[in-house]
């Protein structure tokens, strides 16, 4: 599944939510964070704490990001890494991994997504769930259009 779930995501682009201090962006799975970092920060001076409803990243002793995230994710299985000393990547595994559960915003009430962000957000998620239930096609440049939100039609009635 991981393969092919990164070789989509490769070729059809992220749809990331900008932020002040970074951006967001998901697959049907997962949450991914960028947090930009002043150069030269050591792994030390970091705190980040990942709940299976909350966040919260101090760096330097400076709040970066805290609060309660907009659906659950598998706390056991979050991880987060310092880049190069200057980029914070966080991976959260979403719980429901469902492609109409698209995240409309990080946290409850904040870093949401504007309406044309998240229209592309579930957009990519219906083309990933696509492409996970017909791995011969390549959806990866498809457009789609009409209703798709909540994960799109439902095809799994197809003849295949």
């Amino acid at each position: 599944f991981q393969a092919m779930s990164a070789h989509f995501d490769e070729r059809s682009g992220v749809v990331p939510c900008q932020t002040p201090w970074g951006c967001w962006y998901q697959t049907m799975e997962e949450v991914f964070i960028e947090v930009k970092v002043p150069d030269g920060t050591l792994a030390k001076e970091v705190q980040c704490k990942l709940g299976s409803r909350d966040i919260s990243l101090v760096v330097k002793g400076k709040d970066i990001l805290k609060g309660k995230l907009f659906d659950s994710t598998i706390s056991d299985e979050a991880t987060w890494t310092l880049e190069d000393r200057k980029l914070i990547r966080i991976i959260l595994t979403k719980t429901n991994r469902d492609a109409g559960n698209c995240w409309t915003s990080l946290l409850e009430g904040d870093y949401s997504a504007d309406p044309w962000i998240q229209d592309e957000m579930q957009k990519k998620l219906t083309l990933e769930r696509f492409q996970r239930e017909n791995p011969g096609f390549d959806f990866s440049g498809a457009e789609i259009s009409g209703n798709y939100s909540k994960g799109g039609p439902d095809f799994s009635n197809l003849q295949k």
